[in-house]
């Protein structure tokens, strides 16, 4: 049995000032809707943000940029927020642009316990400014450093009392690697059945990796909405 805590509040009531978390979605897509939300109600601030990216203005994690909670943010792409631009520009915020596929392996590789890996990616451009440079088979490759954080906020659609965890679609998206790279995981699902109510060859999280589930529904937001 894992926690299951009663509010989104209680959920986050560990992460204090100056913690490095890992927070899954792409987009809007398989966020932690309430935990982000508790963060911003919470007020913590000076934190190191590892997500694909910033969410988008007044929603997700574009709330705690908005507040000025964020101090640095690791993602792969920021163009769907202008309070992002304008603090990036302004220098309230410290930002490490990865390309998108070595963000993923640098997450898979910290929860896997490999500290660094070489890859061909961003090999010639700023990606690549003071890292290491090998060449291997005639080809160079860089040196990319694993990410860790001292927790990870996921969304999942189902879990068990034990912390299995499945995803829907493509909320399969950062959710599962990050699940493996956090000290401390907290998941946030729609829905909690009794441990032995789900088939274990579609768990795609195993408990393991789990601290502390959050039953919790969601508005679902559209990123960006396009009519005729």
């Amino acid at each position: 049995m894992k926690p299951i805590y009663s509010s989104a509040k209680e959920a986050v009531a560990d992460i204090q000032d100056g913690a490095t978390i890992m927070v899954g979605g792409f987009g809007l897509v398989g966020i932690p809707e309430q935990l982000i939300l508790a963060l911003v109600e919470k007020g913590v601030k000076d934190l190191t943000v590892i997500s694909n990216n910033c969410g988008v203005d007044e929603w997700g994690l574009g709330l705690l940029l908005k507040d000025k909670q964020i101090k640095k943010m690791i993602g792969s792409y920021v163009g769907e927020n202008k309070e992002f631009e304008r603090q990036v520009l302004s220098g309230e915020i410290e930002v490490e642009l990865t390309p998108q596929g070595t963000l993923a392996e640098k997450i898979r590789a910290g929860g896997a316990g490999i500290p660094a890996f070489f890859t061909p990616a961003g090999v010639g451009t700023t990606v690549a400014e003071g890292k290491e440079i090998r060449e291997f088979y005639g080809k160079d490759y860089v040196l990319e450093e694993a990410l860790r954080a001292d927790f990870s906020l996921i969304r999942a659609a189902k879990a068990d009392k034990f912390g299995n965890l499945i995803y829907n679609k493509t909320a399969q998206n950062f959710n599962p690697m990050m699940a493996t790279a956090g000290a401390v995981t907290i998941a946030e699902v729609e829905e909690i059945v009794e441990t032995g109510d789900l088939d274990p060859q579609t768990i795609h999280t195993p408990s393991i990796y789990v601290q502390g589930l959050l039953q919790a529904d969601q508005e679902k937001r559209i990123e960006r909405l396009t009519t005729r």
